[in-house]
Parts: C-alpha cells; sequence; structure tokens
C-alpha cells in the first residue's frame, strides 16, 4: 500500500512537476490520525489568515478505479485576494494557484506534503511580488511545525 501511495502522490503531483525540483517540496510526517491532522490543518491554515478555497477528495476517485488506498485529500488554500492579484499580473501562475496541500494516511501515520511557495517566487520579475511567496513559504513551515508539535 506504502507504494501505491507514493505513486498516488505522483500523480497528482504532476501537474506542478515542471516547476518543481528535488529540494521544493514540504513534508511533514505526524503520528496523529487522518481526522486530527486534517483538523490541525485546517485551524493552522485559518488561524495564519488563508482560507481553504476547497478540499478536493483523491481516495474515491481511486478506489472507483480498483486501488487500494486509505485517506487522501488535497486541500486548497491562499488569500483570494492575493491569489487574484498574481494571476491577473502573472498569468503563468493561473495554473498553479491556488497552492495545495495533499494529506494522506500512510501505515498509521498522516503525511503532509505541499510544493515550496518560493518556487513560483522564481516565475516572476518584480521583487516587491516576490515578497508575497516568501511569506507563504514561512507560514508553510509555521503551520507544518503546528502540525508538529500536535504531536507533542
Amino acid at each position: 500500500m506504502k507504494a501505491i501511495t507514493r505513486n498516488i502522490l505522483v500523480l497528482v503531483l504532476s501537474s506542478v512537476a515542471t516547476v518543481l525540483h528535488a529540494g521544493d517540496m514540504l513534508m511533514v510526517r505526524t503520528q496523529q490520525k487522518f481526522p486530527e491532522a486534517m483538523l490541525t490543518l485546517q485551524t493552522s491554515v485559518k488561524e495564519h489568515g488563508y482560507a481553504i478555497t476547497r478540499v478536493q477528495r483523491i481516495d474515491i476517485g481511486l478506489t472507483g478505479m480498483g486501488y487500494e488506498t486509505d485517506k487522501y485529500r488535497v486541500v486548497f488554500v491562499g488569500k483570494p485576494e492575493e491569489i487574484q492579484y498574481l494571476i491577473g499580473k502573472y498569468p503563468v501562475l493561473a495554473a498553479y494557484m491556488p497552492p495545495q496541500i495533499s494529506i494522506f494516511a500512510e501505515e498509521g501515520d498522516t503525511v503532509l506534503v505541499t510544493a515550496n511557495p518560493i518556487i513560483y517566487a522564481e516565475m516572476i520579475t518584480d521583487e516587491s511580488d516576490r515578497v508575497i511567496f516568501q511569506r507563504w513559504e514561512s507560514d508553510v513551515y509555521s503551520v507544518f511545525d503546528d502540525i508538529r508539535e500536535a504531536d507533542e
């Protein structure tokens, strides 16, 4: 099942594969069960001032295709006004917005993975706008710290 979960993650993240490099993924593993980890994620995201714009269930589609998988979601997060501004000014970012965090159960743990937001800064030229992605990166680290601390 671990190999299937990894393959599924590769499929989900393939939409941003052209931008990703080896060190551009951020991941946290927690011993929290999936529902508790999902609640911690949602709470922390909101406490950092972001909205959850959508939660997409991946597990239902995969089991419908015959795969065995545990709970699996993609959580779309962001600040709508920032995302609209960035897409309006930099249409190339439209395919990558809003940012996503994949969360899935794996062998008793829950794993969260996202692309490091700083990779999007490499797609734009305005230094003042790059600060947005630096802040997003800092906030993702902080959200993942909240998830780690929930284990304690």
